[in-house]
């Protein structure tokens, strides 16, 4: 089932409810404070000004309770492991917040951090391993803003009829804020594997599951990470790349369109210590990506590995027993109780013994494959585990000065989770780093450390699988780093130039061409092996906009030249392909083309190919099955090609279609039959077909998928027999900031899916309209622009 489909079955189930249950909520005292000021500009734009961070949080809770209440209540029920308790056990997971098949899999998983007190040890922590003392401030000021919106309108006067009146909104505390961010920094270790966690219980005969194959398990990890589901681009141009000035940044994060790992723009104020603009995931209170009047920033999620596995002999006749250097240990047991909600609307307990070792959980499958607990058994350990300071670098970045500053904040902190980079400054520098949170493992370690089935699984992806037999095989410590077990920042990549960097999800080699990044670890990247056609999209982008033979006026960025190569929309393999996948078309005997379900007719996707320019415009023509038979190239890998990879030539080859190739012929006609069962036409205009629907209305949208290698990525979601039903992931907080030579930054931004989830709201599709006619927002940063807008909307907290 799509990510859009469970919230879709999440909603009803919500309705349900909420017209059956009617809960009171509490009135929660406002921490005392001077008054926060929350001023409303265009598209639902919040510019929170006050003179604390406990006011700056209380502020930012407030505005988002306004704009996403359901949206976060959700969070904060999932986070507390109360989804049962209101929805079922067999209820769909949040799947923003976790790979979990069902509601009673993620309770177990977050009751477990909530009964053995997880959260409140880590919070125990000082900074630099804790949050900062402005941090706590903030959060504890965002959840008394969070309430105090809560109380004003009460549960029975919510706007969204997804919760309105349900019981499972409630006034949250600071650790549901915690709980959430840790959920956030855990995304791509514990939180991707949780059936597998919650799942593993000792054997209760000799029987058991075959170990998986090095291939299936690679595979597995490759999943959690897949561009096409979370990715992103930057683009950084500093004083030798751009037109005039001395810097232009281009962000484009492709997140999903639903659930709370939707960005939320705001502007956040405290006069001489803060002023920062941009957007974070809903409920996180600080600006992750954006700009200050000095530095603008943007993310991309990193190839580096946050992870890894641990195989561990257990004691023989006592499989809750393991083995350390000879040395029997008994796992850790926590008792975990959830409440589940009956069809009759009863609870009851369900109690479950979820397992650890010293290194970490015991967990029994990872996506898609089993990991048999006999004899062995297989434990994880997650880089960001004890993550809890990812605000303070957030923050701290928001207050940077320059790039070089950035830099500084990332060393120092070591707080961000899975992502890299990228930040231009005012003085001309541009910065690539992937400095974040990643196991201390070698190639070396692995080499002397890892088990057979490790020494397989970590070429192909980079996952560290450790003898967990010897103490030594744990992973390592860096006087540099920030806790133990992460390589320290000195050992992780970082460019600074003046011309550009950029990254596509492509690991650091390439963040600038003239001067690769080579010999990364293999936990943290690879140099020298192929990269996605988006990352040569980007690159060759890049370099032709710097040579002035891209058709645009002049050399060199600018913030008009960004965003409007951003909207041509244009697909790297198609310029490859497109042309010879049009040839081969032609090729078939009565333009028929063999699929797995028997002749396609295929002229009309002939003639579309043959008219097609390459771009994934509403008016496009052959983009539809073109799109089909990109994911289909993809999966060929090598196969599809006549001039394979060539590590001296990685932004032009590999190159020329195989069109003699059954695979690739079949591809095509797989991706024709796939169309015509669905009653799209294979000549279909994009904008016709390729839609997101909000309050009953059809809004078409531009862009197109990662294996296409289009910058404006859009994913959709395919009903096999409807074709295209919604938007899944893509293009979401699209940023450009420009330094120019004098005065403050100028920027442009656009929340793809707009500012509230709330059908009710102006907020809800306005800015998904403005992505559909390709148009930007110009930002409003300065007090001068905030106080012209006309139809100011200011709300002031005690």
């Amino acid at each position: 089932m799509t990510a859009h489909r469970r919230a879709a079955v999440v909603r009803a189930c919500l309705a349900v409810l909420t017209t059956t249950v009617v809960a009171v909520v509490p009135t929660a005292a406002v921490a005392a404070h001077p008054a926060v000021e929350i001023r409303y500009t265009e598209y639902g734009v919040p510019h929170i000004r006050a003179t604390t961070f406990t006011g700056l949080g209380e502020g930012y809770g407030y505005a988002s309770a306004e704009s996403n209440l359901c949206t976060l209540a959700d969070v904060y029920m999932t986070v507390a492991g109360e989804r049962s308790r209101y929805l079922g056990a067999d209820a769909p997971a949040n799947p923003d917040l976790g790979r979990a098949s069902n509601s009673l899999n993620s309770d177990l998983y977050f009751a477990r951090w909530r009964q053995t007190g997880l959260v409140q040890r880590l919070l125990a922590r000082p900074a630099p391993q804790g949050p900062s003392t402005e941090v706590r401030q903030l959060v504890r000021g965002y959840a008394s803003g969070f309430n105090e919106y809560l109380r004003r309108v009460g549960v029975d006067g919510i706007t969204d009829p997804t919760c309105r009146s349900a019981p499972w909104v409630r006034p949250i505390s600071e650790l549901d804020v915690y709980r959430h961010l840790l959920a956030v920094d855990t995304m791509t270790g514990t939180a991707a594997v949780i059936d597998g966690i919650v799942g593993a219980h000792p054997p209760a005969d000799g029987t058991a599951p075959p170990p998986p194959s090095a291939g299936a398990l690679a595979e597995g990890f490759r999943r959690t990470a897949d561009p096409a589901a979370l990715g992103s681009n930057a683009i950084a141009a500093g004083s030798q790349g751009v037109a005039a000035g001395a810097g232009v940044l281009l962000g484009n994060p492709h997140f999903p369109w639903q659930g709370s790992r939707r960005f939320w723009q705001s502007h956040l104020t405290i006069p001489g210590r803060l002023d920062v603009a941009g957007a974070s995931l809903l409920g996180l209170p600080a600006v992750m990506i954006g700009h200050n009047a000095d530095v603008a920033w943007s993310h991309t999620v990193s190839k580096a590995v946050t992870f890894g596995l641990f195989e561990v002999p257990t004691v023989a006749g006592d499989p809750t027993r393991y083995e350390v250097d000879g040395v029997p240990e008994a796992m850790t047991e926590d008792h975990v109780s959830v409440l589940v909600r009956r069809p009759d609307a009863t609870l009851r307990t369900v109690h479950r013994t979820l397992w650890s070792t010293r290194y970490g959980p015991v967990l029994t499958a990872a996506p898609g494959v089993s990991l048999p607990w006999a004899g062995t058994v297989y434990a994880v350990r997650d880089a960001n585990a004890t993550n809890l300071r990812s605000l303070n670098t957030w923050l701290e970045i928001g207050a940077a000065r320059d790039s070089r500053g950035v830099l500084d904040t990332l060393a120092r902190t070591q707080g961000l989770p899975w992502i890299n980079t990228v930040a231009v400054d005012r003085r001309g520098e541009a910065l690539f780093a992937d400095v974040q949170s990643v196991p201390f493992v070698t190639d070396a370690h692995v080499a002397s450390c890892g088990t057979q089935l490790g020494q397989a699984v970590f070429p192909l992806s980079g996952v560290p699988i450790l003898d967990g037999s010897r103490a030594a095989c744990d992973w390592g410590s860096d006087p540099g780093a920030v806790e133990p077990g992460l390589l320290g920042p000195d050992r992780l990549p970082r460019l600074i130039r003046r011309d550009y960097v950029a990254n596509a999800n492509d690991s650091a080699w390439l963040a600038n061409p003239a001067e690769p990044i080579t010999g990364p670890l293999r936990v943290v990247g690879t140099s020298g092996t192929p990269v996605s056609a988006r990352t040569q999209e980007l690159l060759i982008t890049a370099e032709k906009r710097l040579a002035g033979t891209d058709g645009l006026p002049g050399r060199g960025f600018s913030g008009a030249a960004m965003r409007q190569i951003l909207f041509t929309d244009h697909s790297r393999l198609a310029e490859l392909t497109a042309a010879d996948t049009a040839a081969m078309c032609d090729e078939f005997p009565g333009h028929v083309a063999p699929s797995d379900s028997g002749p396609v007719a295929v002229g009309a996707g002939c003639a579309a190919l043959h008219g097609w320019d390459g771009t994934y415009r509403l008016g496009s023509r052959g983009a539809l099955l073109f799109a089909r038979f990109a994911e289909r190239l993809a999966a060929l890998s090598s196969a599809a090609w006549r001039v394979p990879f060539d590590p001296s030539d990685p932004l032009h080859t590999p190159r020329e279609l195989n069109t003699d190739a059954d695979a690739v012929r079949l591809a095509f006609g797989n991706a024709a039959a796939e169309l015509t069962a669905a009653g799209v036409p294979l000549d279909g205009r994009l904008g016709d077909y390729q839609s997101v629907t909000r309050a009953g209305e059809r809004i078409p949208v531009h862009g197109g998928p990662h294996a296409a290698g289009v910058l404006d990525v859009i994913e959709t979601e395919w009903d096999p027999a409807a074709g295209v039903v919604d938007v899944g992931t893509g293009s979401s907080f699209i940023q450009v900031v420009e330094f120019p030579d004098r005065g403050g930054p100028r920027a442009w931004t656009l929340l793809t899916y707009a500012q509230s989830g709330d059908p009710t709201s102006a907020h809800y599709a306005d800015q998904t309209h403005l992505f559909s006619r390709g148009r930007w927002v110009p930002e409003r940063f300065t007090e001068s622009q905030i106080r012209s807008f006309p139809a100011l909307r200011t709300t002031r907290l005690p």
